[in-house]
């Protein structure tokens, strides 16, 4: 099922206008997610809204906003206030201008969104705007307000839709000259770049994200898995210290070896190793059913004893707690 809409309106290109809907692109909902509850009673545990100075609970329509401008000192500013500043949606998307993607500095990047036709009617002129991007091969910049903040879009075709990325202002992006500033300018010799150079040839391969795995979900999973089952937790050892690099030339060389004894038939091996099955849509599916959730064969399995040393990997997909 598709999530729901950020954002209901037109997408506009001088007089060819469109109904459009922005959706997110990604989404964290997969991930394995904690509560905090209560070690002696097991509850969830539930915060308060409390006066800082005397600890009195504070309720909902006593609680405003304030700017902090001294350690004590804050500006009342109330939801009528911003009310009255806050932009009025136009719900349109102005394409203003259209530009190199080259020129968008990544830093500049938020967050992708898939900008969609909206009902039946306005696919022509919807195909009208993505084609004309796609031809120029450049991205076209417009302004959308989302919750009363006008924002920087960047629009570019994908497939056959429009991505939509959010743009921040020059003003959130900090300068790098704060950091690199101290960086030492060090000579380093031909041989040394070319063995480098050499390393990155050996690892070089296609971006494809389907090889990723996230180590630290499986292993939450794995956790999780395993303590509802009552398997046996294993103590992890530490990993010895790789020691302090002495030499540069002697690392780059050692790297080079490592990298020619793996040889293509160990990359191959990696990678069919890294590929995930075919049948799991998402980690969350994963973890053990739940017992009421599923009926009674869920019900009547989490009761019955389990192996200790093969907790079970099931593909139903659970509700997300909280």
């Amino acid at each position: 099922m598709a999530p729901r809409a950020n954002w209901k309106g037109f997408l506009r290109l001088s007089l060819v206008t469109c109904p459009v809907a922005l959706y997110p692109a990604t989404s964290d909902t997969e991930k394995v997610s904690f509560n905090q509850i209560n070690r002696k009673t097991g509850h969830r545990i539930k915060y308060l809204k409390v006066d800082a100075e005397t600890g009195d609970e504070v309720t909902s329509e006593d609680i405003v906003k304030g700017y902090k401008v001294d350690t004590d000192t804050y500006i009342e500013v109330t939801k009528d206030e911003l009310d009255d500043i806050a932009l009025d949606s136009t719900h349109t998307i102005e394409i203003d201008e259209f530009v190199p993607k080259t020129d968008i500095d990544n830093r500049y990047l938020i967050r992708p969104y898939y900008l969609v036709p909206d009902g039946k009617v306005g696919h022509d002129a919807y195909a009208v705007i993505r084609e004309t991007i796609r031809s120029m091969d450049k991205v076209a910049i417009g302004r959308v307000v989302l919750t009363n903040r006008e924002h920087i879009i960047a629009l570019e075709p994908l497939e056959s839709g429009l991505m939509g990325t959010l743009l921040r202002y020059p003003y959130e992006v900090r300068s790098e000259s704060e950091y690199f500033d101290d960086i030492q300018d060090v000579k380093l010799t031909r041989d040394m770049l070319d063995l480098a150079k050499h390393i990155v040839e050996k690892k070089s391969g296609a971006f494809e994200p389907e090889l990723f795995e996230d180590h630290y979900e499986t292993a939450l999973i794995d956790l999780i898995n395993k303590k509802r089952s009552g398997a046996p937790m294993a103590v992890k050892s530490t990993p010895k210290s790789g020691g302090n690099v002495i030499n540069l030339m002697d690392a780059l060389k050692k790297s080079l070896a490592s990298e020619k004894d793996a040889g293509p038939a160990a990359k191959v091996a990696k990678e069919t190793a890294k590929k995930p099955k075919k049948c799991v849509e998402g980690q969350r599916e994963m973890l053990l059913p739940i017992s009421g959730k599923g009926g009674k064969d869920a019900a009547a399995k989490e009761a019955a004893p389990k192996k200790a040393d093969k907790p079970v990997r099931a593909t139903t997909r659970t509700k997300k707690a909280g």
